[in-house]
């Protein structure tokens, strides 16, 4: 809009109030004329943001970096590779006890165990952190060491980040340095990576084992005292301990088949496979020790060649047998678990421990300074364009009568007349 007269501004630097437009000159001339308020309006805000800025209580972050186990083959596979005869079903239960639990990224399962409400109530009832947050209830006084506590997974390294925040700089590395500690503590009682939960599986079948070979130890030995048989011929012996090992094999198939049940739909490529093992072994075993509905409870040999003292003698040694393959087995499987998680060593590595920070994280005082400084820069133009219209609106006859009513419906008042 192109004006043909100057305006003429008051002295206090409003507007005129004839002018319903306002030009970017009007605006220059409007802040210059203003300028002493200006520079006290940033001035002003930029001192309270310094007095603001160092009155906020400190924080400073204590770091801790962490590496967790990769989620790589055993060496329990390397060895099995090597071990033939007769121990063939180690295979099966290797494939078992160490297959992969399907988790995507390792480093989630992790980070969710650092950060569990176990370890961070240890956390807080090692620290007193309750006494310290002025909290009087533990879910309370979580909330606040969660809400200041940050832990993340990298998608790229795989490298866990944990950092928590604190009043006082020793306690911030301490308290990161704290989680790993404590989160040691919780997963020396979990089966966390692949050879843990082989380890246990094993110890636990191992108990069984070694229950059922002493027992069957100790059948022999009163066979042998009732019967007077000491050994028997080569033949039945052969046949008594192919028979056991077939039976070791088919039980083992079992079990793996069972486990696999649990998270492979009934077309998977690799349970048919041992479905197909498991009925083969199930057919030499019947060749071995006949049909009967407890695969393996007889031998295939001429009972006319054999007492029967005998024959008690074959089923007490066809059963040591079996449980000593089967321990035996075990044994082999637990002591390569076990090299396997020494082979890993500590659940998680630190790769930076947390160290006591040389500087505070909070508040960050130069930031705060200058943007406040900059939004006062900002503003107050605003403000004098705000104040200047508002001045100039309610100058207006019309607008003036307005807001009489409004004052008058405001008290009550009935409109004189």
């Amino acid at each position: 809009m192109v004006q043909t007269e100057p305006i003429a501004y008051k002295e206090n630097g409003d507007l005129p109030r004839t002018e319903a437009e306002i030009s970017l000159l009007d605006v220059l001339v409007l802040l210059a004329q203003n300028k002493r308020f200006l520079l006290r309006f940033v001035l002003g805000a930029a001192a309270l943001a310094t007095v603001v800025a160092f009155v906020l209580p400190v924080r400073y972050e204590g770091k801790v970096v962490l590496l967790p186990p990769a989620q790589n083959s055993s060496i329990g596979s390397s060895l099995l590779s090597q071990l033939g005869g007769n121990m063939g079903s180690l295979g099966s239960l290797a494939s078992l006890a160490g297959g992969s639990l399907g988790i995507k990224n390792p480093a989630d399962m992790y980070l969710a165990l650092l950060t569990s409400r176990t370890v961070e109530d240890a956390i807080i009832y090692r620290f007193e952190l309750m006494k310290e947050y002025r909290e009087k209830h533990i879910s309370d006084a979580r909330k606040e060491l969660e809400r200041r506590t940050t832990a993340v997974a990298g998608t790229k390294d795989g490298l866990i980040r944990l950092s928590i925040e604190d009043h006082d700089s020793k306690r911030a590395a301490a308290l990161a340095n704290a989680y790993v500690e404590e989160f040691r503590k919780l997963s020396a009682s979990l089966a966390i990576t692949e050879a843990a939960r082989r380890r246990l599986f094993f110890e636990q079948q191992m108990q069984d084992a070694k229950a059922n070979l002493t027992s069957a130890e100790e059948a022999m030995r009163k066979t042998q005292q009732s019967t007077g048989v000491l050994q028997i011929d080569s033949q039945a012996r052969s046949l008594i301990e192919s028979a056991a090992v077939l039976r070791a094999q088919v039980v083992a198939k079992q079990v793996q088949i069972q486990s696999m049940r649990s998270f492979a739909a009934d077309d998977n490529p690799e349970l048919i496979l041992a479905r197909q093992q498991l009925a083969a072994l199930e057919t030499q075993l019947q060749q071995v020790a006949g049909s009967e509905t407890d695969t393996g409870s007889g031998i295939n040999l001429s009972k006319g060649r054999v007492t029967q003292a005998g024959l008690e003698y074959i089923r007490r040694y066809r059963d040591l047998k079996y449980n000593e393959t089967v321990f035996e087995l075990l044994a082999k499987e637990l002591e390569i678990a076990k090299l396997d998680e020494a082979r890993e060593g500590a659940i998680v590595q630190v790769v930076d421990a947390a160290v006591v920070p040389d500087k505070r994280s909070f508040p960050p005082r130069m930031l705060i300074i200058v943007l406040t400084t900059v939004a006062a820069i900002i503003a107050a133009p605003f403000w004098l364009l705000l104040r200047s219209r508002w001045a100039h609106n309610f100058e207006v006859p019309e607008n003036r009568e307005r807001l009489d009513a409004i004052k008058r419906e405001w008290k009550g008042k009935p409109e004189a007349v």
